[in-house]
């Protein structure tokens, strides 16, 4: 009795197999592909250089860069303002002689 449970698990198991085995490969990150960007799990990942390091405990290399701050997959960026036109920029800065602070009461 306890082999036909198993028996049809194992079925299963074997006829998913194929479909599994479909699905389009996962491209490598290369630096041919640097700026490249691929969609894995609904998140748009961007083909990059990470410089590695003690902090991280990886080697230097290109990766793909799926953070929280990548946008999902399908969503169209904002539009960018065209090259050469920026917004003015207004610079005041607080200067506050040490000799004009208040009075403490």
């Amino acid at each position: 009795m306890p082999r036909r449970p198993i028996l049809t698990l194992l079925a299963l198991l074997l006829g998913t197999a194929p479909a599994a085995a479909q699905q389009q490969p996962v491209p490598m990150c290369l630096a041919q592909r640097e700026g490249m960007t691929f969609c894995f799990a609904d998140k748009l990942c961007l083909c990059r250089y990470e410089p590695g390091g003690s902090l991280t405990g990886r080697p230097p290399g290109f990766r793909w860069d799926c953070g929280v701050l990548r946008p999902a997959c399908g969503v169209v960026p904002p539009d960018t303002a065209p090259a050469g036109v920026a917004p003015p920029v207004v610079v005041q800065p607080f200067v506050q002689a040490p000799w004009s602070r208040p009075e403490p009461r």
